[in-house]
């Protein structure tokens, strides 16, 4: 298999991660794997470690004309035999330079929205739908996002769901002692109860609830904090409301990491409040797999990683007292261990990288091999 794997950048997102993965393991493999991003941005770029070219179409406006051609020239130096779109956007670049090539070869988009942002994001969705209906598949990366848009008519040829995975190995929790000596140096005190954010720092992600929470949980005497890792636009407003609230000696923000696992093992309870776009989250997956238990809205597929009670908790959107008692109920040493224990079963069970590849694998053959019999088909036919 010859593949090209298309995403609009190579930034900090979760769709940009799950393309670079794919890219990697499915060269690993024996595959040749092409990657292509749209726009200059690359904080990601030194994780695509095995694909056999990586080329940046530098594209400067949404529809870049110059782009588009670069990109069509590109597909037919390599003649690949799938091209994978990560999200509409790429998509719609790879229909049109697939088109303008004249390179013969299924097109497959990968999905990882649900809920959309705002007026303008439903007005794009009107005229990308069109590319849903033209692709050769269609992978959703959770069942409650493909129950949500294919009654909405967003749906290619053929449709399946393929839940994110992370690698367990990779993702593995840290001894005690490694994790003492973390929270040492980050300042933190035996006896602290640290809650972590790692996302983002955008509007829909929602990091002002968790501050808020913060300081409900200090008012009840327990000595929470706040860790936040990532950076971004909501950065000044985040630290201005835990000012505001009284807990800005109490709230770090790490800033952009590339490896964030010292800063997950750090903390005693993960929280994710976001408000639209979530879908399957990689970050949760993360960790869960490092033992840590998710307290996360009920949004996209998080019931479907999330068993309420178990292996961490769900709470509704927004819902900031409901939150505050999920955490409450976490600063227990004893709960958080065996919800922390049974997340990363869970990971390993059901959610694990292997067995998300090997689902791609099978799956872009199986497309591969299918849609060249019918083109063969379609050329031999007599023409009427």
């Amino acid at each position: 298999m010859k593949a090209v794997f298309i995403t609009a950048s190579l930034g900090h997102g979760g769709a940009e991660r799950h393309s670079i993965t794919l890219t990697n393991r499915l060269a690993e493999r024996g595959h040749e794997c092409h990657a292509v991003y749209i726009k200059e941005e690359a904080s990601q770029l030194e994780r695509l470690r095995s694909a056999a070219s990586v080329r940046c179409l530098g594209a400067r406006r949404y529809l870049d004309l110059r782009a588009l051609e670069a990109f069509a020239r590109h597909l037919g130096q390599i003649q690949p035999s799938v091209l994978v779109a990560a999200n509409p956007y790429s998509l719609m670049y790879a229909f049109l330079a697939l088109r303008r090539s004249g390179v013969r070869a299924p097109l497959v988009t990968t999905f990882h929205t649900t809920l959309l942002g705002g007026a303008k994001e439903w007005l794009q969705m009107l005229y990308y739908r069109p590319l849903f209906w033209a692709a050769d598949g269609l992978v959703f990366v959770c069942e409650a996002q493909s129950r949500y848009w294919l009654p909405r008519k967003v749906a290619a040829r053929s449709n399946l769901v393929i839940h994110n995975g992370v690698d367990p190995e990779h993702w593995k929790p840290a001894a005690g002692e490694e994790v003492s000596r973390i929270r040492a140096a980050l300042g933190y005190e035996a006896g602290e109860y640290v809650v972590g954010m790692c996302a983002a720092l955008r509007p829909e992600k929602n990091h002002i609830q968790l501050i808020e929470a913060i300081a409900i949980l200090r008012a009840r005497g327990i000595r929470a904090r706040a860790l936040v890792i990532g950076d971004g636009p909501m950065r000044p407003a985040i630290e201005a409301r835990a000012k505001e609230v009284g807990v800005s000696e109490e709230v770090r923000i790490t800033g952009f990491q590339q490896d964030v696992r010292p800063f997950v093992s750090a903390c005693d309870t993960m929280v994710l409040c976001s408000t639209t776009i979530e879908t399957f989250s990689l970050a949760a997956l993360e960790a869960m797999a490092l033992a840590r238990p998710v307290v996360h809205s009920d949004i996209g597929g998080a019931a479907e990683m999330i068993s309420s009670g178990d292996n961490g908790f769900l709470f509704p959107v927004g819902d900031t007292p409901t939150l505050v008692q999920r955490l409450a109920e976490l600063a227990e040493p004893a709960l958080r261990a065996r919800m922390g224990a049974a997340a990363r079963e869970a990971v390993a069970a059901r959610f694990s990288e292997r067995a998300m590849v090997e689902q791609y694998e099978t799956t872009l053959l199986k497309l591969e091999t299918t849609w060249r019999q019918r083109d063969n088909l379609r050329r031999s036919a007599p023409a009427h």
